[in-house]
C-alpha cells in the first residue's frame, strides 16, 4: 500500500507540472501566432527571418554554457544538422501559412502535429498508447477536418485569408515537421543533454536560417522600412520563441511529445479570444464544432493517461509485494546461515572429520 500511494503521489506531481508548464508554453505560442498575424498584416512576408535571431539566441546562450563547462557532445553532431533543418523548414511553414489563411486556422491545423508525434513514438521510442488514446487523437483530427471544410465553403468571409486552403495544407505540412522534430528532440533530450540539445539547434538551425534567408528573402528585408514599429513585432517573436525552446525540452523529458502537443491545443482558444476581441473579426460556427471535437479528444486522450496510470499503479503495488517477499525469503536464508554458522563455531574445525558419518540437522 505504501509503494501504491508513493507512485499516486508522484504521478499527480508530475501531471500537475506538465498541466502548468503545457498552458504556459501554450500562451507563450499564441503570442507567437498573434506576432505572425500581425506582420502578415503588415505586408512583411519573411518568415525565415522571424526565427533566426531565435536560433541565435539559443546558440549564444546555451553554446556559451557548453563553453564555460567544457562540454563534450553525447549525440552526433549530423543529428542536430538535420534536426535543424526539419525545424527550419517547419517554422518557415507554418509562419508563411499566415499570409494565406486566417489566424483561428493556423492555431487548429497546427494539433495534426499529435497524430504524427503518436505514429513516430510508437515507431521509433517504443512508446506505447491505449486505444482510448488513439480514439481521442482520431476526435482531435475530425475537429481539423472541420477547420478545412469551413476554410473551403466560407467564400463570403473577407477575414478567410487571401488562399485559405493554400494556407491550411502549408500548416499540415509545417505541422507534420513538428511531429518529426518534436519526437527527435525527445530523443535527444532524453539520451544526450537540454544544454546540448538547445545550443546545437541553435547553431544549426541559425546557419540553415541565414542560408535560406540569402536565397529567398534578402529583397524582402531590404524592402521593410526599418523603425522601432517594424523591429519590435521580430524581437517580441524571438524573445518568446527563445522561452518556449527553452522550455519545451524539460516537458518533453518529463511527459514526452504527445503530452506537449495536446498541452498546446488550449493555444486555439486564445486564438479565438484574439480573433474576436482585437481584430473584431467573425468567427465561422464550425470553428466552435472543431473545438468541441478538439475538447473531447483531449478527455478521452487524458482519460487513457488515468488508465494506464491506475495500470502503473497496480504494477508498482506488485512489484512491491514480491520485493517483500523476497526481502522475506533472503532474511529467512539469511537466519538459516547464521544459525549453521553458529553451530559451526561451537562444534569447532575438526568436527566433520571426527563426525562424518553421521547426518547433519537441517534448518531450511
Amino acid at each position: 500500500m505504501a509503494a501504491m500511494e508513493k507512485v499516486k503521489e508522484i504521478l499527480k506531481k508530475r501531471r500537475l507540472m506538465a498541466i502548468v508548464l503545457g498552458q504556459f508554453l501554450s500562451l507563450i505560442i499564441t503570442s507567437t501566432g498573434f506576432t505572425s498575424s500581425e506582420l502578415a498584416r503588415s505586408g512583411v512576408n519573411a518568415p525565415t527571418s522571424q526565427s533566426f535571431l531565435n536560433y541565435v539566441l539559443l546558440g549564444v546562450v546555451y553554446g556559451s554554457v557548453m563553453l564555460l563547462k567544457k562540454r563534450e557532445l553525447k549525440a552526433k553532431w549530423y543529428f542536430y544538422v538535420i534536426l535543424g533543418l526539419v525545424d527550419v523548414e517547419a517554422n518557415f511553414l507554418v509562419v508563411k501559412a499566415y499570409q494565406y489563411t486566417s489566424l483561428t486556422s493556423v492555431m487548429l491545423l497546427d494539433c495534426w502535429t499529435i497524430p504524427c508525434v503518436i505514429i513516430l513514438t510508437w515507431l521509433f521510442l517504443s512508446t506505447e498508447y491505449g486505444w482510448r488514446k488513439f480514439m481521442g487523437v482520431a476526435v482531435c483530427v475530425l475537429g481539423l477536418v472541420l477547420v478545412v471544410f469551413s476554410d473551403v465553403h466560407a467564400q463570403d468571409r473577407k477575414d478567410r485569408g487571401s488562399n485559405p486552403v493554400k494556407g491550411d495544407l502549408l500548416v499540415i505540412a509545417g505541422a507534420t515537421l513538428y511531429g518529426v522534430s518534436n519526437v527527435s528532440e525527445e530523443f535527444l533530450v532524453k539520451s544526450a543533454d537540454r544544454v546540448e540539445l538547445m545550443a546545437m539547434l541553435g547553431l544549426f538551425g541559425a546557419i540553415t536560417s541565414a542560408i535560406q534567408i540569402s536565397i529567398l528573402e534578402r529583397n524582402e528585408l531590404k524592402s521593410i522600412h526599418w523603425s522601432a514599429g517594424a523591429a519590435l513585432p521580430f524581437v517580441g517573436f524571438a524573445i518568446a520563441m527563445f522561452l518556449f525552446y527553452s522550455l519545451v525540452p524539460v516537458l518533453l523529458k518529463t511527459s514526452g511529445s504527445t503530452m506537449l502537443n495536446l498541452s498546446l491545443l488550449t493555444s486555439d482558444m486564445w486564438a479565438v479570444l484574439i480573433r474576436i476581441f482585437a481584430y473584431h473579426e467573425k468567427v465561422d460556427w464550425l470553428y466552435f464544432v472543431a473545438f468541441a471535437a478538439v475538447a473531447i479528444g483531449l478527455v478521452l486522450y487524458s482519460w487513457g493517461d488515468k488508465v494506464e496510470e491506475n495500470s502503473r499503479v497496480h504494477v508498482a503495488e506488485r512489484t512491491g509485494e514480491r520485493n517483500k517477499r523476497l526481502d522475506q525469503e533472503a532474511g529467512v536464508q539469511n537466519v538459516n546461515q547464521n544459525i549453521h554458522a553458529d553451530i559451526s563455531l561451537r562444534r569447532g574445525p575438526n568436527y566433520d572429520v571426527e563426525h562424518k558419518d553421521e547426518v547433519s540437522p537441517s534448518f531450511s
